[in-house]
């Protein structure tokens, strides 16, 4: 059995910017590689990056809690017995990745990243679209003292203008954003043309060293969080619920399909513009249930501060510091996509009636604070899915985040899941909801047309020209940007670019999928029916491209 050797592999060189004595004092241990990762051809399917291992599990038997056993003591026809989701936010490919394996010194000579021989190249920005781009400001390397930004535009029209049908050259006019800080004030709107390198983005171009990743990722649809978040769990944005719904925009609903950011109907935390789901959607937390399979979400800031005396609601005021010392709001209600959902929402953010349940159904409803998943983590009680989402000081969002927050909490969080036994049988997958609106000058494909007002990738209320949309659902242009993908195991392969398409489903939302094509399409007889447990088929497909041995 071959070991991955992560000697070199230090903490300074993931957080970026720690100094030389404390980079010595912790390393990544040893963790064993060993047979193939997955026996079977999996294709990816409905919403992006959720639970590789469940297409390879045993039927649902296999998967019933047995009290006189560990946890962890199911079946399984693979290694991996845990999918791990850390759900970043706003970045795309170029904007993190652009440059790979190659690095700049910062302003102040400083050099944190050294590319491993032989590291394979990426799908980046090569001199011509460095030198010779076709917008209006040439692409440009931000130094790691301009970490902090403001928000880039990146609604789901604008996002389609910048594409420009196909040209990639509006950037600067429909998504830049002028910030104020001192340190970027001079860039105007041009900033939205701004990329990092490894010697601000460390950690995650050494995770790149180390395991893989893959450069040919893209959103299901163009806009922006609750998209991308609606997307990662159900592969679908339409079926918005007017009964419940409140307040809401033409920016935010179009045709029934959620293109913006109201909160969640199903949450005490929401504002007064809020969406939620009709009861027939269904979502990847409502197969798990029906098999069985353990499984949570868990966010920085969920659990309640208090409770309201009026209203009797749950009162969200938690908040956390970045690393310059900013306090910032811990929670974002948009970001926790199954509130949108009645079916696994936790709209009183209950906690789990014992550590020993959590995972499980109970009044919490696979809801939870991210302190509960090191509860359940350090107690042996490792669900089989979990998706992990940061405060709002540590999510990588602009503004509010930077790229060296960001890395902190992955960092932490990919050390303290190494030291588990469970992470010899563990899948980690890093991903990122939408790009901010960041420059990256690779099209996806546009499998899924619309037409509708919002829509403008060639042409007002265009996005080609609506026909054959999936199921018939309109507002949801696709696929959109491209953004960073990565899988960190003792499984992965070692260095190692994958320019497979990661194909996502536009929509699951079919009890009849009645055709599959390359893993790309799923054709949809009727609205919104009920889900077919073909949907379980979703996660990394083809995930024999990310395991150590063929």
């Amino acid at each position: 059995m071959q070991e991955f050797d992560g000697a070199a592999f230090r903490l300074a060189a993931i957080r970026g910017g720690v100094s030389p004595k404390e980079a010595g004092r912790l390393q990544t241990k040893k963790f064993p590689r060993g047979e193939n990762m997955i026996r079977k051809n999996l294709r990816w399917l409905v919403a992006g990056i959720m639970v590789c291992n469940l297409a390879i599990m045993t039927p649902s038997s296999a998967f019933a809690r047995n009290k006189d056993k560990d946890t962890d003591d199911f079946r399984t026809d693979t290694p991996i017995k845990h999918v791990i989701v850390i759900f970043q936010e706003n970045v795309s490919f170029d904007h993190y990745f652009g440059t790979y394996p190659h690095a700049e010194p910062n302003l102040d000579s400083s050099v944190y990243f050294h590319a491993k021989s032989g590291t394979p190249t990426v799908n980046g920005l090569n001199i011509g679209l460095l030198t010779h781009n076709p917008n209006s400001v040439q692409p440009f390397r931000l130094d790691r003292s301009q970490n902090h930004t403001c928000d880039m535009n990146h609604d789901y029209g604008p996002e389609q203008q910048a594409v420009d049908r196909g040209l990639m050259d509006k950037f600067v006019e429909s998504l830049g954003n002028a910030c104020t800080d001192a340190n970027e004030v001079s860039l105007g709107k041009g900033i939205v043309m701004g990329y990092y390198d490894g010697n601000t983005v460390t950690g995650l171009w050494n995770y790149a060293q180390y395991f893989a990743m893959n450069d040919n990722s893209y959103g299901t649809t163009f806009g922006p969080s609750t998209p991308g978040a609606l997307n990662l769990v159900s592969g679908q944005t339409s079926g918005v619920d007017p009964a419940v719904s409140k307040n809401n925009t033409a920016d935010d609903v179009v045709a029934g399909a959620d293109i913006g950011d109201p909160d969640p109907a199903y949450d005490d935390c929401s504002g007064s513009d809020v969406i939620g789901m009709v009861s027939t959607n269904k979502n990847v937390g409502d197969l798990l249930n029906q098999k069985g399979i353990s499984w949570g979400w868990f966010q920085g800031g969920f659990k309640p501060t208090g409770t309201d005396p009026v209203s009797g609601k749950a009162v969200c005021n938690a908040s956390t510091t970045r690393l310059d010392g900013t306090v910032v709001h811990a929670y974002s209600p948009h970001h926790e996509p199954f509130q949108y959902y009645k079916s696994t929402s936790n709209p009183h953010r209950l906690p789990p009636t014992s550590v020993a349940m959590i995972g499980y159904t109970d009044q919490a409803n696979h809801q939870y604070d991210l302190s509960d998943f090191w509860n359940a983590a350090f107690s042996g009680n490792l669900p089989a899915v979990t998706f992990l989402k940061a405060n709002r000081a540590q999510d990588g969002h602009a503004n509010n985040s930077s790229p060296l927050d960001e890395q902190v909490f992955i960092v932490d969080t990919l050390n303290k899941l190494q030291s588990l036994q469970e992470w010899k049988e563990t899948a980690v997958i890093i991903a990122w909801d939408d790009s901010d609106g960041w420059y990256d000058h690779q099209m996806g494909p546009i499998v899924n047309q619309s037409a509708t007002p919002a829509d403008a990738l060639n042409g007002p209320g265009a996005c080609g020209t609506g026909a054959n949309a999936l199921g018939g659902f309109q507002g949801r242009c696709g696929y959109g940007p491209r953004l960073p993908l990565q899988v960190v195991s003792s499984w992965a392969k070692k260095n190692f670019v994958d320019g497979t398409p990661r194909i996502r489903v536009p929509s699951c939302g079919s009890s009849r999928i009645t055709g599959i094509s390359g893993g790309s399409e799923a054709v949809h007889s009727t609205p919104l029916p009920d889900r077919s447990t073909t949907c379980l088929i979703f996660i990394i497909g083809e995930m024999k491209r990310f395991s150590s041995i063929p």
